[in-house]
């Protein structure tokens, strides 16, 4: 049931809940690919996992290129050959009522969100196909289920990653490989604290346990759907919003 020896692939791993799940990963002896598109960011987290001993590739990568997201796992392959688990963190936000909403601001998030999760996950289905096993967790949102105000965009995309996380489980389980979504809620990130504090206030309030998540949290129920304590769960959507939906 042990991670160690593990290959992972992290996208958005330079920051927020994509740095931290690389680190609890890297804890537990597994060798990392991370990508992200700041460079700098990047090899910041990748520098800090070596020196505690870690193996780390990092690639400077936009998931929502094709190209870029196949060199990627390319590179992942020369350097540990193989890739066991793929975790599909990367994502951002262009918030703003529908009606106000411009188009760029929907194909953006819609194509890092949502385009990015097919990119990554198609590129390491051939691997995982040929060696008949893998674990792959993605990153979608209490948004996706619920809906929100303002971020009709990023509702769509997350909502999206539940669908496509239930295809391909159904499509790849008779090859051993699992594929599972996390919904976290309101965590103490960037993006969370980007809100302006009359907001983040009226949220909490909504939280029947008072508080936001933190990424550890979360990174500890990723790497548990990551391990062989999960080899049973797929096509599950796991929850972990303190309440806020149920």
């Amino acid at each position: 049931m042990t991670l160690r020896g593990k290959v992972a692939v992290v996208t958005g791993g330079s920051r927020g809940i994509g740095r931290t799940v690389a680190s609890v990963l890297a804890r537990e002896g597994v060798a990392l690919t991370l990508c992200a598109r700041d460079r700098v960011a990047l090899e910041k987290v990748a520098s800090e996992l070596e020196a505690s001993g870690a193996q780390v590739l990092a690639v400077k990568a936009d998931v929502t290129q094709a190209v870029e997201v196949n060199q990627m796992i390319e590179s992942c392959l020369e350097r540990f050959g193989s890739v066991n688990i793929l975790v599909n963190n990367a994502g951002i936000t262009r918030d703003n009522l529908l009606l106000r909403m411009k188009d760029d601001e929907w194909e953006a998030v819609l194509n890092v969100n949502l385009k990015g999760v097919f990119h990554c996950t198609r590129a390491v289905l051939r691997p995982m196909l040929k060696q008949r096993e893998g674990c792959i967790v993605n990153l979608t949102s209490v948004v996706g289920v619920m809906g929100n105000p303002g971020q009709a965009n990023y509702a769509a995309a997350k909502a999206g990653i539940i669908g496509l996380t239930k295809a391909t489980a159904k499509e790849v389980a008779s090859r051993g490989i699992t594929v599972n979504a996390v919904a976290p809620g309101f965590v103490e990130t960037d993006m969370t604290y980007a809100l302006d504090p009359e907001h983040q206030e009226r949220i909490r309030s909504q939280i029947p346990l008072g508080r936001f998540g933190t990424p550890e949290e979360v990174a500890e129920l990723v790497v548990f759907l990551a391990s062989g304590r999960a080899a049973y769960i797929t096509g599950q959507v796991i929850h972990i919003n303190g309440g806020l939906w149920m």
